[in-house]
């Protein structure tokens, strides 16, 4: 029987998505629930998973359509998977010319046909598309083929190489655009040469959430800085016990999340948001961690943060990173968020303004431990010190509240005794 393959039900916050990565050609058996093609939307990459057992029929929607929930995509001849299953004995002689690729292998690579995850993945890498094999249709290189293809440079294995016949008189201009993500710009007046590659969804998305952020607020940020040796005293004298009975390292994170807490509870105006006349005050705290993946930033959501202990904060913090560099991350990790703390310090930033993350009405920005000569009972003293910035929502949100907000944060982390008395 015949069965459509459609786009599943999308995520409330997600109206559509782009096809970035077609897993399976027409022709090739599928299992259920396998992933048949990546789903880029503007927070993460969804998988669209085979309705049933069978073997790819037609595909009706290429890499780089747009398409929203219940698109039709690919049709599935469902229960023919059992024909086509004595054909893992054809790989054996396939693998031959694999074995040893050089100037007599004639795999071409379709250059013209990439996809903009194909392109975009190349151009992050620094990777020559033309130097590998193509396993899509028509010699066509796809995003399983690129990251195959650094996994085996970081292993220092052999790996699948397309290479031009030298006789092909149009070997020269293919070879022009293979480095580029998108096709050049012809030179200008001075002979200098540009790219025009299109934002991904994700970058899109950040874009236009910075741009309402900074036209839809009365954004306005405070400063203070705060003493960081009696945190990092603690984290020293305690970091191998911690390490050792819960399994996670003991960073600095989690002590600012629970300052961040504490201080939430003082001034609720700070853990609010604004839903057209009225204020919404939350009682629960839902902190967003700012996170760099290779996409572009994202933003997870630690729920009920109030409700966890040092070592939960810091096992989902990780948990999160991990997810963002492999891409991992679900729509519901990042959906909500009360208050978000971004950290640029781990980039060497020394001081920024943090943008608003909408609807929140305020964010903390981390920066750097510098040593730094301040003043201590009349003498002065090196510490190591750190900048921090709280930019809020002046619509809700009054000075002295956010100041103090602040104030209270720099006293928790100068004084850790404060998180645990609640003092």
């Amino acid at each position: 029987m015949t069965l459509e393959v459609k786009v599943p039900a999308l995520p409330e916050s997600v109206s559509d998505g782009t096809l970035v990565n077609w897993k399976k050609q027409p022709g090739q058996p599928v299992r259920r629930g396998e992933n048949l093609v990546d789903l880029e939307t503007d927070k993460v990459v969804l998988d669209i998973p085979a309705p049933a057992d069978g073997v790819l029929g037609q595909i009706l929607r290429q890499e780089g359509d747009i398409v929203t929930t219940g698109d039709v995509i690919a049709m599935l001849e469902e229960g023919a998977v059992q024909p086509v299953a004595e054909a893992p004995a054809a790989p054996a002689p396939a693998a031959a010319p694999a074995v040893a690729p050089g100037p007599a292998a004639t795999m071409e690579v379709d250059l013209e046909g990439l996809s903009p995850a194909v392109r975009r993945l190349a151009a992050e890498q620094g990777l020559d598309v033309g130097k590998i094999a193509g396993s899509g249709r028509g010699g066509r290189v796809t995003k399983a083929d690129v990251l195959a293809y650094i996994e085996a440079q970081k292993q220092g294995r052999p790996a699948h190489v397309a290479a031009v016949p030298v006789s092909a008189p149009t070997a020269a201009p293919v070879s022009a655009p293979v480095s580029a993500p998108a096709a050049p710009l012809p030179p200008d007046a001075l002979g200098r040469l540009e790219q025009r590659v299109p934002m991904t969804r994700l970058r899109a998305r950040i874009a236009e959430r910075l741009l309402t952020a900074k036209n839809s607020t009365a954004m306005l940020t405070t400063f203070n800085e705060i003493d960081m040796k009696p945190v990092m005293d603690l984290r020293n004298r305690y970091k191998d016990q911690f390490e050792k009975t819960h399994n996670v390292r003991l960073g600095f994170m989690g002590f600012f999340v629970k300052a961040v807490i504490e201080a939430l509870k003082r001034y609720p105006a700070v853990n609010g948001s604004i839903d057209g006349n009225d204020i919404v005050y939350h009682g629960y705290y839902d902190i967003g961690i700012a996170v760099s993946s290779p996409r572009g930033l994202v933003v997870p959501i630690l729920r009920d943060a109030d409700q966890m202990s040092l070592a939960d904060i810091e096992k989902a913090i990780g948990e999160f990173g991990k997810k963002a560099k492999e891409g991992t991350l679900t729509v519901e990790d990042m959906t909500g968020g009360t208050f978000t703390i971004t950290n640029g310090g781990v980039f060497g930033s020394l001081m920024s303004t943090p943008i608003l993350n909408p609807p929140q009405s305020g964010i903390l920005g981390m920066h750097a431990t510098k040593d730094r000569p301040v003043a201590e009972n009349g003498q002065v003293v090196i510490r190591p010190m750190m900048y921090v910035a709280h930019s809020y929502d002046h619509r809700i949100i009054d000075g002295r509240e956010a100041v103090t907000f602040l104030v209270t944060v720099k006293e928790c982390i100068e004084d850790p005794a404060r998180l645990v008395l609640n003092v």
